[in-house]
C-alpha cells in the first residue's frame, strides 16, 4: 500500500534545543525516501523514527549552514555501511559542490555505494519519475539556497454513473482509460481529472518570489518560521520568516495543510506560532512541528 507522509527528524534552527535536534524532514512517497536537510544528529533521528538508510533515494539540502547539512557525513556513511543496493541522489546548490565534497568526505570509511550527484544551478524540473517531477527555485538568504517542490502529474478519476449511462462496464472501463475512447465515447465524457498531489519544502528565506512559487496550489507545505511577527525585522535582517508570514504565504497559495518549523530556540512557547499563524488569516489544516512527528499528506479530494 502506498503511503505519503512527512516523517520529522529534528525541528531546531541555529542551535539544538533539549527538545528539538537539528533539521531534517524525510517525505515518503510511495516507495521512495526523500531526506530534505539533514543536519547534525540525523543518523540518529532516524534511528529513533524507525527509519533505515535503505529508506532513502534522494536527499536534498537547500544551502550548506550547519543545522542544514552537518548531518550528511554520517547519513553517508550509514548508506555505504548498510551497502543500500539502489542508487540515491542528492540535490544541493552547485555554488556549494566543494562543501558537499568535504561534508561527503568528511572522514575516512569504505565506499560501498556511489551517490549520484545532481546540483542545482537555477530554477527548474530536476528530474522527472512516474510517480513526481521534483522541481527548485532558488529562495532568498545569506547564501545559495533553494527551496524543492515535488508534483505528482494529474491522472483520470472514472465516474460510475456516466459509465453506465453509456453501457461501459468490465474489460471496457480499461479499454477507455488506454485507447482514449471507445465506440464514438471520448474518455472526457465519462471521466474527470484527478489532480495530482504537491508537497514543498521551504527553508531559510525571506519572502521572495520563490517561496510563493514554491507553496502555489500545494497539498502540503514545509516551511520554516524562525521567529514569531514582533521579530520581524530580525526575521528580514537573518534572511528568515516569521509564524504570521509563512501563514500568510499558505493562505495566499490556497495550501491545504501547513507544517511550520525550524524554530529559534529563543522560543518556549510552541502554541505561540499556531496563534499567529491562524491570526494571519490561514484557516486550513495546521501542524506546529515537533521532532518525530508524522504528518500523513492529505488525501485527494
Amino acid at each position: 500500500m502506498s503511503v505519503r507522509e512527512l516523517v520529522v527528524l529534528g525541528t531546531a534552527s541555529q542551535v539544538p534545543t533539549r527538545h528539538r535536534n537539528h533539521n531534517g524532514y524525510l517525505l515518503r512517497w510511495d516507495g521512495e525516501g526523500i531526506l530534505f536537510d539533514p543536519g547534525e544528529g540525523t543518523q540518529r533521528q532516524m534511528l529513533r523514527a524507525g527509519a533505515a538508510a535503505h529508506d532513502l533515494n534522494r536527499i536534498c539540502v537547500t544551502h550548506f549552514h550547519g543545522d542544514h547539512a552537518l548531518g550528511l557525513p554520517g547519513v553517508i556513511q550509514r548508506i555505504n555501511l548498510d551497502q543500500v543496493p539502489h542508487e540515491i541522489t542528492a540535490h544541493y546548490p552547485k555554488s556549494g559542490q566543494r562543501f558537499f565534497e568535504r561534508l561527503q568526505y568528511a572522514t575516512p570509511y569504505r565506499a560501498t555505494v556511489f551517490i549520484t550527484e545532481g546540483p542545482v544551478a537555477g530554477d527548474g524540473v530536476l528530474v522527472q519519475t512516474p510517480s513526481y517531477m521534483l522541481e527548485a527555485r532558488r529562495l532568498s538568504h545569506s547564501v545559495e539556497t533553494y527551496g524543492y517542490r515535488i508534483v505528482e502529474p494529474d491522472g483520470r478519476r472514472m465516474l460510475p454513473e456516466r459509465l453506465a449511462a453509456h453501457g461501459i462496464k468490465g474489460p471496457d472501463v480499461g479499454r477507455i482509460q488506454r485507447e482514449g475512447s471507445l465506440g464514438g465515447v471520448p474518455l472526457d465524457a465519462v471521466s474527470e481529472v484527478r489532480r495530482g498531489q504537491r508537497f514543498a519544502f521551504v527553508m531559510d528565506t525571506r519572502l521572495c518570489d520563490g517561496v510563493y512559487a514554491l507553496a502555489e496550489g500545494c497539498d502540503m507545505l514545509v516551511i520554516e518560521s524562525t521567529f514569531l511577527d514582533e521579530d520581524e525585522q530580525l526575521a528580514v535582517e537573518h534572511g528568515h520568516l516569521t509564524a504570521g508570514q509563512a501563514a500568510r504565504v499558505a493562505r495566499d497559495g490556497g495550501v491545504r495543510h501547513l507544517v511550520l518549523t525550524h524554530f529559534s530556540q529563543r522560543y518556549t512557547d510552541p502554541d505561540e506560532f499556531e496563534r499567529q499563524a491562524r491570526a494571519a488569516g490561514y484557516d486550513g489544516e495546521l501542524t506546529v512541528a515537533h521532532d518525530l512527528l508524522r504528518v500523513p499528506v492529505p488525501k485527494r479530494r
